[in-house]
C-alpha cells in the first residue's frame, strides 16, 4: 500500500467511497450522496493551506483517505482543523484508516499553521474511537442525537489533539 497527496484522477473513486457511506453508512450525516461537481469543488478545498488531502492506494486505486479541513469559518479557528478518513467498504478491517491517520497526523505535526485537530465521531462506532485514543487524542464529550440517520438519532464524540 502506497500512501501520497491525492490527485484530480483520484476524485471518482474517493466520491463512491464516500457516497457508499452517505447511503449506507452513518460515518457522514450527509443523506444525498455527492455530485462529481460538488466533489471536485471539496478536492479544490484541499492540498492548500493547511488542509491537506491525502490517500491510500492499493493496485493503482484510492482505496482510502484522510483529510484536514476547515473545522469553522470564522477567522480565530484558522489553526484548527478537522480529520475526516474514509475507506472503502472492500478494504476496511486491513489496516489502512491507522495508516492514513499517522500519515495525516505527522503531517500536521510538522506544520506551524496547525494547533489542534478535532475529529467528531459518530456514537458506536468504538473502532474510530479506539484507534483515536491509540493516537493520542483526548476524549472531549458526547452530544446526544445530534442527527438523524435512517430512523435513528445519532450522538456525534469529539475528540482532540494538540499538535
Amino acid at each position: 500500500m502506497i500512501i501520497r497527496t491525492a490527485e484530480e484522477k483520484d476524485v471518482p473513486q474517493l466520491l463512491d467511497i464516500y457516497n457508499y457511506e452517505v447511503e449506507h453508512g452513518c460515518a457522514t450525516f450527509d443523506l444525498t450522496p455527492k455530485t462529481m461537481e460538488e466533489w471536485m469543488g471539496w478536492f479544490y478545498e484541499h492540498n492548500v493551506d493547511n488542509h491537506p488531502l491525502i490517500v491510500a492506494e492499493e493496485d493503482g486505486k484510492a482505496v482510502g483517505y484522510a483529510s484536514l479541513s476547515a473545522y469553522r469559518p470564522k477567522e480565530a479557528y484558522k489553526t484548527t482543523v478537522e480529520l475526516s478518513i474514509y475507506v472503502d467498504k472492500d478494504y476496511r478491517r486491513k489496516g489502512i484508516a491507522g495508516k492514513l491517520a499517522s500519515n495525516i497526523i505527522d503531517m500536521a505535526r510538522k506544520r506551524d499553521d496547525i494547533h489542534t485537530v478535532i475529529s467528531v465521531i459518530t456514537g458506536g462506532n468504538e473502532a474510530s474511537c479506539l484507534l483515536h485514543e491509540h493516537l493520542g487524542f483526548l476524549y472531549c464529550g458526547t452530544m446526544k442525537e445530534m442527527g438523524m440517520k435512517f430512523g435513528k438519532m445519532l450522538d456525534i464524540i469529539n475528540y482532540q489533539l494538540m499538535v
